[in-house]
């Protein structure tokens, strides 16, 4: 659940301030972009170098990028960057600062101005943490929906040994992960996914295909593993490596392969999506054996192959979502409109070969959705990473008008 998250890291004055740069580099591993806020305290325990090293970004402490020429830091640019705002190591007088709503330092301010959630690791010695003025406010914190991550009990900095040690990071990575999955507007959502082209046999070597990588159904197999649905994903043969986050992942080569693991417990899943490039067509007589030249036959007989999506559509229940793709080479409005009423569908995604970018094997799509209702959506080229949030916004909406 941190792929691709945006995590805000405010680190404050305390010697647990060494532990940020571990807990930067988990949450890099784990997938997540993090920029790093500071106090000037910290700056005491942990060079924003290290942090700016570690993150790949500016670290930013002061008002001021540069006191000469006077051009200062955009503290409501990042308070509106992150997906969550988490202060790692957090002090007595940070916590205390934001019950108040203090803004005293640069921290305090983007703390202020930020739209994100917030969440706080506390740090201190036994006796601070336990006195009666921290948990007052870390009670008020909580009120307002501010996360707490408890602190660890061991020996700490003043020689006494108690709770007050700031959670490890790896600890820290697991809350923020079972606290993004607990928020996911898709959790408890089982989604049926097809991807990739299917290839039909014409003989033990060749076969009918066509020209899909799949790149656009894996990109929204990672955008709805992120917004938190339990993903099965069917595959036709593609170079890809499995999407991270998937429950399932099956592999098939033909279209009659994939009705099979399609139509599996199919009435269980609460939305099904149809990328899949599949066959229209197949031969009707297919060579176990590989066919050589003078064995080749002047024509291919050909039969339909199984309409996943129709099939879909017509066993649905009331409960479920049914999503299906169109690619066209003209501008394929008619053809996306009857797709959408003949198979029964919630809503379709069109993009066109006609336009440039868009289409097979391109990393880029540009789509439009057109739903039921008759209102459609036209979206710009963009990565299919940023298409695939786009259809998945379009989805919480469907479900969540």
């Amino acid at each position: 659940m941190l792929h691709n998250k945006r995590i805000l890291l405010g680190i404050t004055g305390s010697i647990a301030a060494y532990k940020a740069a571990l807990l930067a580099r988990e949450l890099q591993r784990r997938g997540a972009e993090v920029r790093v806020v500071m106090t000037p305290a910290a700056t005491e325990f942990i060079t924003p170098l290290t942090l700016a090293t570690l993150t790949g970004h500016p670290v930013s402490s002061d008002f001021t990028e540069n006191k000469d020429s006077g051009e200062w830091t955009n503290h409501v640019e990042l308070g509106l960057w992150g997906d969550v705002f988490l202060i790692a190591p957090a002090t007595a007088q940070t916590l205390s600062a934001f019950v108040a709503g203090s803004c005293d330092n640069f921290l305090q301010a983007v703390h202020l101005s930020s739209r994100c959630p917030v969440v706080v690791a506390p740090a201190m010695d036994l006796d601070m943490f336990s006195h009666p003025a921290t948990q007052s406010n870390l009670n008020d914190l909580r009120s307002r929906k501010v996360g707490i991550i408890e602190p660890d009990n061991g020996p700490l900095a003043s020689g006494l040994e108690g709770k007050g040690r700031m959670a490890e990071p790896a600890f820290i990575a697991d809350w923020l992960d079972h606290w993004f999955t607990e928020r996911a507007p898709l959790k408890g959502k089982k989604v049926i996914l097809t991807a990739g082209p299917t290839h039909e046999p014409i003989d033990a070597v060749r076969f009918i295909g066509n020209h899909s990588t799949g790149k656009m159904g894996y990109a929204l197999a990672v955008a709805l593993v992120e917004a938190g649905a339990e993903v099965h994903l069917i595959s036709g043969p593609v170079q890809l490596p499995p999407p991270p986050g998937v429950t399932s992942h099956v592999k098939v080569q033909t279209a009659e392969q994939m009705l099979d693991a399609a139509m599996m417990d199919f009435h269980s899943f609460d939305i099904a999506i149809a990328t899949a490039a599949v066959a229209d067509a197949r031969p009707a007589n297919q060579s176990k054996e590989k066919l050589h030249r003078d064995e080749l036959p002047d024509a291919i007989q050909m039969e339909s192959t199984p309409d996943i999506l129709a099939t879909w559509g017509s066993l649905r229940q009331p409960h479920q979502t049914i999503v299906g793709f169109a690619l066209e080479s003209d501008d394929g409005i008619a053809s996306a409109m009857s797709k959408l009423n003949r198979k029964n569908l919630d809503f379709i995604v069109l993009n066109s070969m006609a336009h440039p970018g868009a289409g097979f094997g391109t990393d880029t799509n540009q789509i439009t959705i057109f739903g039921k209702d008759g209102n459609s959506h036209k979206f710009d080229l963009k990565s299919k990473a940023d298409v695939a949030q786009d259809i998945v916004a379009h989805l919480l909406k469907h479900l969540y008008p």
